[in-house]
């Protein structure tokens, strides 16, 4: 039987108590209450995708935070939120590559999805937590200004 994300992120949040690694566990304990807060707003459980999202929002927040702290002169600070980010990827797939996502897209647009909405909502449940939906708009905006 496989493990739940989120009671992986459980059990590693208690060995990071038992060795004392406050880091970790600072950063595993706001992770679940961050998919507890987003249980609550839909009204049941999460499965591993939706902790997937919950963790790939978190690191992409801690990843701006970096960025806003290395623009206000504090890189102590940004590199602590990189780490922090770094601890949270782990428990997300494989990043992927502009290159991955700009074929995803051209295959959807072969089995026939003609605009963006269409092509966005078949690429988005297969990239999520593992590229930018930014970026992926504009390579499915270039593709489709392609294809006209």
């Amino acid at each position: 039987m496989r493990v739940s994300l989120k009671d992986s992120l459980r059990s590693d949040l208690n060995d990071a108590r038992r060795g004392r690694d406050r880091e970790r566990t600072l950063v595993l304990s706001t992770a679940l209450a961050e998919v507890r807060n987003r249980e609550i707003e839909t009204g049941g459980g999460l499965d591993d995708d939706g902790v997937r999202g919950v963790l790939a929002r978190a690191v992409k927040q801690r990843l701006d935070a970096a960025v806003q702290m290395r623009d206000g002169g504090r890189p102590e600070l940004a590199a602590r939120e990189e780490k922090q980010a770094r601890i949270l990827r782990a428990y997300l797939p494989a990043e992927l590559d502009e290159q991955q996502v700009r074929e995803m897209v051209r295959e959807l647009i072969a089995a026939g999805a003609g605009h963006m909405g269409a092509v966005m909502s078949g690429l988005m449940p297969r990239i999520r937590g593992r590229f930018d939906g930014r970026a992926a708009s504009a390579i499915v905006r270039e593709e489709l200004g392609g294809q006209r």
